[in-house]
């Protein structure tokens, strides 16, 4: 692809659909290469908003609307950044030729929903997973539960960030499990996906880099596996490298590569994957830059972002690794909108860290309004800097 200059008629442009903190080091990242970036999300003043080129606010499951905006702003590319989206319409655009989809149209069509991916992985590719069953209604719910065994994860088909999982111990969970993925579904769906709790030593995201190489030929990449601790299905810190056997390395990779060569295109995959031992199994797959990768601000040559900016348009990548490091989310605190940050400077002496305050305009409770960052000698440092520089961050109502 040939780079053109933003607001001219030879300018490359990229639209894309999720304008959160990921989406936003997106657009950081294609600006520094002078790409013309349209930031679309459902709500106004996004992240990414703050920072593109152009901002646009649409529902975008509402296939028309999205068919309407890429028809006037003629994007070269389109890139998701969240799950909730009008895939047939990006398939639809794809096979029109109007623009591409990265990394493909049937790749967001297949990870949008859990149960297209996992019946890839396993039934099509037949990677090892944990044990799983669909449920279109409490009481299939229950029969679900009930074969697969407790304790047991209940997650909607279709959500992200670990909106609506539940963790099941006992019979008595189950209509609760029913109620909360159904409050939290990214598209109005009452289908789940009930999985068998594997007994893993822990859970690694695997940066998987699908990019053009010298050759001109798709090569894979991988970045050093990614450690996470997550709470309720939100991840709350992540480090890299996590240590684990050259084995379970290799197995890693060979399964985040069959996947995303499955998927196809062009950028870069977040693959979770379960450790225990030598053994790994397949969990999930996002085609797009990873919360727990966050991280590789502070410990790569080039961050997921970057890596994603220069795939998608057809450059070069390097998934060198600089240094140890972790990051830590800064949560909101409260329920309020255009709230303040104290302690800024405070977090900031903490040796080797940086701060990433994403700039929601409204915050929750729970929401993820920041991250610490932190390198260390060792990943134990890292993540003991990063927590605390969390820690000195103060949301305080404005």
């Amino acid at each position: 692809m040939r780079l053109g200059t933003p607001f001219t008629p030879n300018a490359t442009r990229v639209m894309l659909l999720g304008a959160g903190e990921l989406g936003k080091e997106v657009i950081i990242a294609l600006q520094r290469l002078g790409v013309e970036v349209i930031a679309v999300d459902r709500y106004a003043d996004a992240p990414g908003h703050q920072v593109a080129h152009h901002a646009r606010v649409i529902d975008m499951s509402d296939g028309a609307a999205l068919r309407a905006l890429i028809e006037s702003e003629r994007p070269q590319l389109i890139v998701p950044e969240i799950e909730a989206i009008a895939t047939d319409t990006l398939a639809e655009i794809e096979a029109e030729g109007l623009a591409e989809v990265i990394p493909t149209a049937r790749a967001a069509q297949l990870t949008m929903n859990r149960e297209g991916i996992r019946r890839l992985a396993a039934e099509t590719l037949g990677l090892p997973t944990s044990r799983y069953a669909f449920a279109d209604s409490l009481d299939e719910l229950r029969a679900a539960c009930a074969g697969i065994g407790f304790p047991c994860l209940v997650k909607p088909v279709m959500s992200s960030s670990g909106k609506g999982q539940s963790l099941l111990r006992g019979e008595d969970d189950v209509e609760a499990a029913w109620a909360y993925a159904q409050s939290g579904g990214r598209v109005r769906r009452d289908r789940v996906i009930v999985e068998e709790m594997i007994d893993f030593e822990f859970e690694i995201t695997l940066l998987t880099v699908r990019a053009r190489g010298a050759d001109g030929e798709i090569g894979t990449q991988f970045c050093e596996p990614v450690g996470h601790r997550q709470v309720s299905g939100d991840y709350v810190e992540s480090w890299q490298p996590q240590p684990m056997s050259e084995a379970a390395l290799a197995r890693a990779r060979e399964i985040a590569a069959k996947v995303t060569d499955a998927l196809g295109g062009r950028g870069i995959f977040g693959v979770e994957l379960f450790v225990r031992g030598d053994e790994v199994w397949f969990s999930e797959v996002s085609p797009r830059p990873h919360d727990t990768g966050l991280v590789t601000l502070i410990t790569q040559a080039q961050s997921e972002f970057a890596l994603h900016a220069r795939a998608i348009l057809g450059l070069p990548v390097s998934t060198e690794m600089l240094n140890p490091g972790a990051s830590a989310v800064v949560y909101g605190g409260m329920n309020a909108r255009g709230i303040a940050f104290e302690g800024v400077a405070e977090a900031l002496t903490v040796p080797g860290t940086e701060l990433r305050l994403f700039g929601k305009p409204e915050a929750f409770e729970r929401r993820r309004m920041g991250v610490a960052l932190a390198r260390g000698q060792d990943v134990d440092e890292a993540r003991a800097r990063a927590a605390e520089a969390a820690s000195r961050v103060r949301p305080v109502a404005s």
